[in-house]
């Protein structure tokens, strides 16, 4: 194992073990490398890989944000990964929709049987705001990507919410790619809309089996309409 590979898995083990907090700071280069009997170069290589993992964040200068800070976001990493996946094409864009419908269609099914109204508020509210006619291509799907990461999170299970804003985030560009060789925008925008609120609906009525239905027949339709994947 090269040096900086045995700091990662020192970094690793002390976030696991709580010696690194989540959202705080590393120690400084100087007191990694003594703690873990390498060079300050090797401390560095690893900050570095760490960083472009999206595990953490460096800024200069000085104060609480200053220095190497862990990222408490989960989907950040997951998400970076994903994206260098895609565009070195070792994940297929068709594997990831197929994990998508796997995780989408369980999520809707236990928010349905789980989430109240105000589990709810968000994803209502981002429903209303996609009915805005002025809205871009570009802005209806950030707004609905925002919808079914809020539909996720309803279902109260942190993992899957990381996993799905990481995957959403990982296909996005090919999304927006297929939707701007569409010929008719408003007339799919105005099906998207209808589907999702199909899919809200089940899962207010509290009726999973068909939120699941509905949310898989939504994201495979839009898969083969656009040809992503």
């Amino acid at each position: 194992m090269r040096a900086y590979q045995e700091v990662l898995a020192r970094i690793e083990q002390d976030l696991l073990t709580g010696r690194i907090d989540v959202g705080g700071r590393l120690p400084p280069e100087r007191e990694l490398a003594l703690r873990y009997g390498v060079s300050r170069a090797s401390v560095r290589e690893a900050i570095k890989v760490l960083e472009a993992m999206g595990v953490i964040r460096t800024n200069v200068g000085s104060g609480p944000g200053a220095g190497a800070v862990v990222i408490a976001d989960p989907a950040a990493p997951i998400g970076s990964a994903l994206r260098w996946h895609l565009a070195s094409r070792h994940l297929p864009v068709a594997d990831l929709v197929g994990t998508r419908v796997l995780i989408e269609s369980w999520a809707v099914q236990a928010a349905a049987g789980n989430a109240g109204a105000e589990q709810l508020a968000g994803a209502t509210e981002l429903l209303r705001a996609m009915e805005n006619p002025g809205l871009t291509a570009e802005q209806f799907l950030e707004l609905d990507t925002q919808f079914h990461v809020a539909l996720a999170e309803a279902a109260g299970n942190g993992v899957i919410t990381a996993i799905m804003q990481a995957m959403r985030h990982g296909i996005q560009a090919y999304v927006t790619e297929a939707v701007s060789a569409l010929t008719d925008w408003p007339a799919m925008a105005e099906r998207l809309r209808a589907e999702h609120a199909q899919v809200l609906a089940a899962v207010v009525d509290g009726d999973g089996p068909a939120a699941g239905r509905a949310v898989t027949a939504h994201i495979n339709g839009f898969y083969a309409d656009t040809g992503v994947g």
